[in-house]
């Protein structure tokens, strides 16, 4: 194995290489390599959540429901850490949870639904709104594309994303 593979494999954290063939010899081997892989994944299982994530819109079907599983999956969110809220409810019947809440409102009429604001979706991109839910507390709201538009206009992809992590650092930070 050349050097700059051993440096990948370090940077992953794997300090010791075993061929598949030699393990295929020895069981006992296989499942000594295996014993790192399975702390590894029991710690990752582990990891402290930021807060609770309210996306609010017309919960997405087809397409749209493959790349909102893709979001959960890029953003490590686990089922217990967001929920999918529809905009017609009374947001006074929200709750916040013990955990910090950021809320992500997918298309401006939700946005400006949730929020009282009257500014089209471009200007109330890019920055933090308030979700006030009758409690003495605002929910911090992001603005974004509807999911649909988000598809059939690929390049609001990168800014959907950007909006995603503007979420993730309010979270973060509160």
């Amino acid at each position: 194995m050349t050097s700059t593979h051993s440096a990948f494999l370090k940077e992953m954290g794997i300090t010791e290489w075993t061929s598949r063939d030699s393990m295929q010899a020895s069981p006992e081997m296989a499942v000594a390599a295996s014993a790192p892989a399975v702390a590894a994944e029991n710690t990752s299982a582990q990891r402290t959540s930021y807060g609770t994530w309210w996306f609010f819109g017309n919960e997405p079907q087809g397409d749209a429901q493959i790349l909102f599983q893709n979001i959960i999956r890029a953003l490590g969110l686990a089922k217990n850490e967001w929920s999918w809220i529809n905009p017609s409810i009374n947001l006074s019947q929200l709750s916040s949870p013990e955990t910090p809440v950021v809320a992500v409102a997918f298309g401006g009429p939700i946005v400006q639904k949730i929020t009282g604001e009257r500014d089209p979706l471009p200007q109330l991109r890019e920055t933090v709104l308030a979700l006030n839910t009758g409690s003495d507390e605002e929910v911090p709201v992001i603005a974004s594309f509807e999911l649909n538009q988000v598809l059939t206009k690929p390049k609001d992809k990168a800014l959907l994303w950007q909006d995603l992590l503007l979420a993730r650092s309010v979270l973060q930070n509160s």
